[in-house]
């Protein structure tokens, strides 16, 4: 009962944490609440995310303004076609010491952070975007024959822009697979573009207070962890994922009939640590299909690769992941009996 009355305070505590960062927020950002809580949800359970929008729509001012709320150290990379994997990851340097002796000393690079902004992360070819992998799934960094480790908690948080393709270089789908959220940013309604163009031509500056330590992260991050994920939802999560391969026997037909490959099983992790932060946010102990539901398209629409054929039927990725989070049942519950 102890720890039961201890978590629930946990929870009570972390939704006004919540709030504060929210309203924070919005002292800077008009709109773009579900963008906030995706990448704070990804925040909360560890994950990275990848921002994809049009030019002007705040991607970089929404995680800068997000590392002002957090008390961590962040480094923005401005990705370029001429950016090498030294320039992200650092490189030995040959020095000479006092007594004459020359030796090599690493220099870390802007990777070594907490908070790392990759804008544009496609404007630089492949073999610099494969220097983020080993950062984002282990957290460490290999140079020459040492490996360092990173500072936690760890964030890569990269933009994209959707629209311009002419030197661009797309991210293979390992490194896809390796952000836990796939984040549209859309254009704002039009009382939230009026209240941005009254907000940002006042010649007044917002000022952002800091909520949260990396230590403060880390506990968080433990805590949400903690939140229970039955077998029902990992049943529930486990037919979803594989619905969405083509192959499998459990596929609907418009999925074999649209889609050329599905998710891997990193897309259930994500979709269970996506739904705990989301029951976390709503102060509940435990997950539920809706909190699936609710984290589904930004988990899955990186992951499903559609073919020529959904194209020519007007089908986007979004509009075949809603179809089929509507069309996968849930599992039976078997009933108690007597």
């Amino acid at each position: 009962m102890a720890e039961k009355r201890d978590f629930d305070e946990f929870l009570e505590k972390f939704q006004k944490h919540h709030q504060v960062m929210v309203e924070e927020l919005h002292k800077v950002i008009v709109g773009q609440d579900d963008v906030i809580d995706q990448i704070l949800a990804a925040i909360f359970t560890g994950g990275h995310c990848l921002l994809v929008g049009v030019p002007g729509l705040a991607k970089t001012l929404v995680v800068s303004t997000i590392a002002k709320l957090l008390d961590v150290n962040f480094r923005r990379i401005q990705f370029t076609p001429d950016l090498m994997p030294s320039d992200i990851t650092g490189t030995n340097v040959l020095e000479e010491s006092e007594s004459g002796r020359r030796e090599f000393r690493f220099v870390e690079g802007p990777v070594f952070t907490n908070i790392l902004l990759a804008d544009e992360i496609n404007r630089t070819p492949p073999k610099t975007q494969s220097a983020l992998l080993q950062a984002m799934q282990e957290h460490e960094v290999t140079v020459g024959q040492t490996t360092y480790k990173l500072p936690e908690p760890f964030f890569v948080i990269a933009t994209q822009n959707p629209i311009e393709q002419e030197g661009t270089y797309p991210l293979p789908e390992a490194q896809q697979d390796r952000f836990m959220f796939n984040v549209k940013v859309d254009y704002p309604s039009l009382d939230e573009e009026e209240r941005i163009l009254e907000a940002t031509t006042s010649g007044e500056r917002q000022e952002v207070r800091k909520v949260l330590s990396a230590k403060s992260i880390l506990y968080l991050q433990r805590q949400i962890s903690q939140i229970v994920a039955s077998p029902f939802i990992i049943s529930y999560v486990a037919r979803l994922v594989r619905a969405t391969r083509p192959k499998d026997a459990a596929a609907p037909d418009f999925i074999k009939r649209l889609v050329d490959w599905g998710a891997g099983p990193r897309a259930g992790q994500n979709l269970i640590a996506g739904a705990k932060a989301a029951a976390a946010m709503a102060g509940r102990p435990n997950v539920t299909i809706a909190d699936v539901r609710k984290v589904a398209i930004p988990v899955l629409r990186h992951r499903v690769s559609t073919n020529f054929q959904a194209q020519a039927e007007g089908f986007e990725i979004d509009d075949i992941v809603r179809k089929l989070v509507a069309e996968v049942p849930e599992p039976n519950i078997p009933k108690y009996e007597k």
